[in-house]
Parts: structure tokens; C-alpha cells; sequence
């Protein structure tokens, strides 16, 4: 059996009108040395003979495992678990990738490396949120995500094996919003530098019916996922990024998660309740970063959060 450079991570739950392409992407690379773990997470529909007709005869090393429905975090660390690459790489069931996807996300030189990517839903692609090509050291990339400054997904990043499993970096079961943002930014901390493609190689489908988009309010449970983060790093040794999480990036995640409710109709007095019931009032108050606008609309919402409301919803392409 040949040497693995990458084991690419397919989590699937029901994808039967999607998983196919995915795989052909997968299975269409310029990339040698790599297999394909497939994680079929209890699915109902035909997802699993599509991937078994799929990748029956593709070429390419692969393995399928059949679980009990447990959740795409349970998938995922099953997928870890199994991997034998040298560094791993996570598609979702239903995106799709170029063929130069892997050939841009593996050098050996580096503990990680990034490739940029769109969004794109049943008519249209977004323009790329380009991050910087270059070399950037993982504690500089870190707080840059954590003031908000270089925003990231956690599948454009392919992760060294060895840092994953010798430090028992996990996904976090149980949760729908938040946990692969959460697994990235353990796994960067114990590593050196990033290496950042200018390449588009990654095209994140948007479906109306994702688990997002259907579970009321689950965004704000990014928060504690935020808090057991800081704790994390204080336990590490990274009180610096502990103190960025606690008074930078939870207050913008609160405030940030409040509009989309407002941007989405969920009701002023159903989002207030929900805050009040979190305790997010106070955490949103910790704010002690140097964006001056946010710390102005901040202490105008804790002020008169009814006014702020009104403020927002008329001149919300502004104040938002």
C-alpha cells in the first residue's frame, strides 16, 4: 500500500442528492497518495449505496463506515480516529471541490495549510472573502480570527495528522453551531505556521434546509463553546488568547448572532427573552476591545436595547 499524504473526511447524513458529486469531486483530483473516509452518519435515505456505487470502482483508497446516527462531530472523530494521511482534510456531504483542491493543501513544510473558497446556493456564487497568501505563524492567524479581523472556515484548513491525534484534538459532540470553528482553533495552537493559497478551491453549498438554518436560537450556543475555548487556552498556557475570547470575540459573537435573529424576524421580545435566559447581557458588556464603532452600538443596546431595535430595523444596511 502506497504512503498516504491526506485522508479527506466525508461526514454524510442524508445527502443522497448530493453525496455523488461530492465524491466525483473528491475522486477527480490532480493529487496522488491520497484516501477518501467515508462517515455515513445513520442516513435513511440512499446515501449509502450511492457511495458504495460511487467509490466501488474509483481508483482510489477508500474506506466507508456505517454508524448509528450520533451527529456530524461524532462522524468526524470517528474519521480521525481511522485516518492513516499525513495530514487531514474535511469536506462536508454536500459541497463540492476542484481538482486541485489536495495539491493546494498539501506541503510538508507547513502544519497547516489553507486554501480559499466560495459560497454558493441553487443560483448564484458569492465573491471569495480572500485571506492574504503568504506565511503566517498560528498564534498571529489565532487572534486575527479572534478580534474578527481574518475570519476563516475550518474545512479550508488541512490539519497534520500527528497534531490532531498526539494531542487529542476532538470535535465537540452534541453541538449544531460552532463546534468545527472550536476544533480548528485548539488544533492551531499547537502548531507553528500556516501556509495560505490564493487558490479558490472550495465551494461551500448553501441549502435552505441545513441544520443552521432550522434550529431556532442554536447559534447563541456558540458562547459557551467560546467560554470552554478561553478555558482551554488559560489551562495552555494562552491567557492572551483566553482574555481575546472573554472580551473581544464572545461580546461580537452575541451581538453579531442578535442581528441575524433580528435580520431573520425571530422578534424583539422572543431574542431579549432568550439573551436574558443565557446571561448574554452581561457577557456582551465584558466588550474591552479597540473597535470603537462596536463599543458604540454596544453601550446604545445596553442602554435602551427597544431604541437600538428601532435604530436597526430602519437603517439596519448601516448599523448592522
Amino acid at each position: 500500500m502506497n504512503n498516504i499524504a491526506i485522508s479527506v473526511i466525508i461526514p454524510v447524513y442524508n445527502c443522497a442528492e448530493y453525496i455523488g458529486a461530492t465524491l466525483k469531486s473528491v475522486i477527480n483530483q490532480n493529487f496522488k497518495d491520497y484516501e477518501i473516509i467515508v462517515i455515513d452518519d445513520g442516513s435513511t435515505d440512499d446515501s449509502l449505496e450511492i457511495i458504495n456505487q460511487t467509490l466501488n470502482s474509483c481508483g482510489v483508497q477508500y474506506k466507508v463506515i456505517h454508524q448509528e446516527n450520533a451527529g456530524v462531530s461524532v462522524a468526524r472523530n470517528h474519521g480521525i480516529d481511522i485516518a492513516t494521511g499525513e495530514y487531514l482534510v474535511f469536506i462536508d456531504g454536500d459541497d463540492i471541490v476542484l481538482e486541485n483542491h489536495l495539491s493546494e493543501l498539501y506541503n510538508p513544510n507547513y502544519d497547516f495549510n489553507l486554501i480559499q473558497f466560495a459560497k454558493k446556493d441553487d443560483s448564484s456564487l458569492s465573491t471569495p472573502n480572500r485571506l492574504n497568501k503568504g506565511v503566517i505563524s498560528t498564534k498571529d492567524f489565532i487572534k486575527k480570527e479572534l478580534n474578527m479581523e481574518m475570519l476563516f472556515n475550518f474545512f479550508q484548513l488541512s490539519y497534520r495528522a500527528s497534531i490532531i491525534k498526539e494531542n487529542g484534538v476532538y470535535f465537540t459532540p452534541g453541538v449544531v453551531y460552532g463546534e468545527d470553528t472550536e476544533f480548528a482553533l485548539k488544533a492551531l495552537i499547537y502548531g507553528s505556521s500556516i501556509h495560505i493559497s490564493e487558490e479558490v478551491t472550495y465551494f461551500y453549498v448553501q441549502r435552505s434546509d441545513s441544520a443552521i438554518r432550522t434550529t431556532e436560537f442554536k447559534r447563541f450556543d456558540v458562547i459557551p463553546l467560546f467560554e470552554n475555548l478561553a478555558l482551554f487556552y488559560r489551562l495552555n498556557g494562552k491567557n492572551d488568547l483566553a482574555n481575546l475570547i472573554i472580551y473581544s470575540r464572545i461580546p461580537k459573537a452575541i451581538f453579531g448572532n442578535m442581528n441575524y435573529f433580528f435580520y431573520s424576524y425571530y422578534g424583539f421580545d422572543n431574542v431579549m427573552y432568550v439573551m436574558k435566559k443565557k446571561n448574554l447581557f452581561s457577557k456582551l458588556a465584558r466588550y474591552n476591545g479597540n473597535d470603537e464603532k462596536f463599543k458604540w452600538k454596544v453601550r446604545l443596546f445596553l442602554l435602551n436595547p427597544k431604541l437600538y431595535y428601532k435604530m436597526w430595523f430602519k437603517f439596519k444596511n448601516s448599523i448592522d
